[in-house]
């Protein structure tokens, strides 16, 4: 791996185990206010950012719940996402050390771009003691239009200044693959929830079981 390279990770699904985190806590809610479908909705909002979110469960629910039901189910299951998993309790994804400490090593730049607030970002690495491995962090609400457009990538690899095309990107999201391909980066998926079909095939450079593998393949290129 050249050293004249960066790798910009995606924090949902792929540092964090916090995708099945919000799954639970959605569900929770949803049981709350009698909504069915939930994971369906769900797997829709997987990449996107919180005004996408919201459209995304007003399109599905508010016809029968009534206009604002996003802020109700979003409130409550982020009430119960604090409650749960807050001070460090949420699940790091398997390998997250390892490939931090490699390209540490190999004093390669990381940064993260990830469709979650920027505070909340900051939040979550420092309470599980991760912030200090990434250069730049940007969240979505730093960007008009969140994956699958290339925007926050773009906008990370300029906060870089490295070239799009020297700057790798770890995702776990059929969205975030499509991004990092739009921004004319390196994608590398690593499937979370939702397994890599034909189209995540084509779109990445590889992909890779968990991230012990990606270190497997950085030191093979």
């Amino acid at each position: 791996m050249n050293k004249k390279n960066c790798v910009i990770f995606d924090m949902d699904g792929v540092i964090f185990d916090s995708e099945r985190a919000c799954l639970y806590t959605w569900t929770e809610a949803a049981n709350a206010f009698g909504m069915k479908n939930i994971r369906e909705v769900f797997d829709k909002c997987i990449g996107t950012n919180n005004n996408q979110t919201r459209a995304i469960v007003e399109e599905a629910y508010a016809k029968e719940f009534g206009e604002g039901i996003s802020d109700r189910i979003l409130s409550e299951s982020s009430r119960l996402f604090h409650e749960k998993y807050d001070g460090g309790k949420l699940p790091v994804k398997l390998g997250v050390k390892d490939i931090l400490e490699y390209l540490k090593k190999e004093k390669i730049r990381c940064a993260v771009a990830s469709s979650t607030r920027e505070a909340v970002v900051r939040q979550e690495l420092s309470d599980a003691g991760l912030v200090e491995y990434f250069e730049e962090i940007v969240g979505g609400d730093a960007v008009k239009i969140s994956k699958p457009n290339p925007e926050i990538y773009l906008l990370a690899c300029s906060r870089m200044k490295i070239a799009p095309a020297n700057a790798f990107a770890i995702e776990d999201s059929y969205n975030g693959i499509r991004a990092a391909h739009a921004a004319g980066m390196r994608p590398i998926m690593v499937p979370d929830m939702i397994p890599a079909d034909d189209e995540m095939m084509e779109l990445s450079e590889v992909i890779c079981d968990d991230l012990i593998k990606v270190v497997d393949y950085f030191k093979s290129i």
